[in-house]
């Protein structure tokens, strides 16, 4: 009887072992879709290939040679803002830049031309 006892006993502890590490798990996933989220809502994917010509054109003027592998846009006071990822030379680079060809700094003010 005893034995019986102490087995129900271990499973319902085991039982409440994985129920809170189950809602532990759960609140993790929680705050990392949130910081996801975020991240998105500032600047959404866009395909290299649909930049603005202004765009392509000051990259190959200021960046000869360079090739955008990956490209964000985000609008902020009615202009599309851009965040490209450069390969330059086998070197990543990001950098900001506006749909008018205007190189930005990371906060998208103009930067020294």
């Amino acid at each position: 009887m005893k034995k019986i006892a102490l087995s129900m006993m271990t499973i319902g502890a085991m039982f409440f072992a994985t129920q809170n590490m189950q809602a532990q798990d759960e609140e993790i996933e929680d705050v990392d879709t949130e910081v996801i989220e975020m991240e998105q809502e500032e600047y959404a994917s866009v395909d290299v290939a649909q930049l603005p010509q202004p765009v392509k054109d000051a990259l190959a003027t200021d960046y000869n040679g360079a090739e955008a592998t990956e490209a964000w846009v985000k609008t902020k006071d009615d202009k599309q803002v851009y965040k490209l990822k450069l390969n330059v030379s086998g070197e990543t680079e990001k950098v900001y830049i506006d749909q008018d060809g205007n190189w930005l700094d990371e906060n998208g003010e103009h930067g020294e031309d």
